[in-house]
């Protein structure tokens, strides 16, 4: 299989995937718990209020006039990223809701809330993870976006809490509470679950041995180095800097070599988000010294 194939094929399984936990997470513990929440599950909550159909047709007719909107604005490269999540989370909601005793996972309120939050955004970050988008309210603020020129991240918490303080009105205080609960920890494991697996650790490393612990970083660890220029602010000496980005397994290995070429090292470690190019996203080259 060719790496486009592969590609399109990772794509199409983290939608549907990130889907089928969106819904499970709302027909096991948002609805049954009257938890409010935004987006157009929030929209259909809200209609299903004063409409007597599934809550899974309400949602797919919100999906489907916003995707029809949002294609006319935003035009065909849009909708072809947003189709499936457009369609399939109705869908999957509507087999979710009629597994048998799936309502009943919790009667506490907070485990609902807990384990809500955590699925939303990991369904959520994983449709986003793979480039396509879950389509509903987000539609919205991408429209708006292109006509007013306010940052989309903006415009998602505003629609967000629009349909959260619409909902305010007919839900007891708890319930908004705790709606708000599931959209701070939608939020947080959304991006935890963006970042899986991309964060990688940054070691800057100062001594007078640089070139001994670049060798043995090199062939030990098997990690890429790059030697930094820099000048010491005492003594106003001009050295080299230890750049190199590992693993967080390969940490410990790496610390054990520095203290034990120069344990008066300065070492300064960072947490970084994602890492691409050559060696991480891209194959390493060795060359004949390597």
């Amino acid at each position: 299989m060719g790496n486009k194939n592969m590609k399109l094929l990772q794509t199409v399984l983290g939608v549907l995937g990130g889907n089928a936990i969106l819904a499970f997470s709302v027909a096991a513990f948002i609805v049954p718990h009257g938890i409010i929440m935004g987006g157009a599950t929030g929209i259909g909550l809200l209609l299903s209020r004063v409409i007597s159909l599934p809550l899974s047709s309400l949602i797919l007719a919100v999906n489907a006039f916003l995707f029809v909107w949002g294609t006319l604005v935003l035009g065909k490269k849009f909708a072809l990223t947003t189709i499936v999540s457009t369609f399939a989370y109705p869908a999957f909601l509507s087999v979710a809701q009629m597994i048998p005793g799936i309502t009943e996972l919790t009667d506490n309120i907070m485990l609902a809330t807990l384990y809500g939050g955590v699925l939303l955004g990991a369904g959520i970050g994983l449709i986003v993870k793979v480039g396509s988008s879950t389509g509903g309210t987000d539609i919205l603020a991408l429209i708006f976006h292109k006509w007013f020129h306010i940052p989309v991240a903006v415009l998602l918490y505003v629609v967000d809490f629009l349909v959260l303080g619409s909902q305010i009105f007919d839900s007891t205080s708890e319930q908004v509470l705790y709606g708000i609960m599931t959209l701070v920890l939608e939020t947080v494991f959304m991006n935890r679950v963006m970042l899986l697996g991309k964060s990688q650790i940054q070691l800057f490393i100062i001594s007078d041995k640089y070139e001994e612990i670049k060798e043995r970083v090199l062939k030990d660890i098997d990690a890429g180095v790059t030697m930094v220029h820099i000048e010491t602010g005492y003594g106003g000496c001009e050295q080299k800097g230890v750049l190199c980005v590992i693993q967080n397994r390969k940490l410990y290995s790496v610390r054990e070599i520095v203290q034990s070429i120069d344990p008066k090292a300065f070492i300064t470690i960072t947490q970084i988000n994602e890492v691409s190019g050559r060696g991480f996203t891209m194959e390493r080259v060795y060359n004949e010294k390597g």
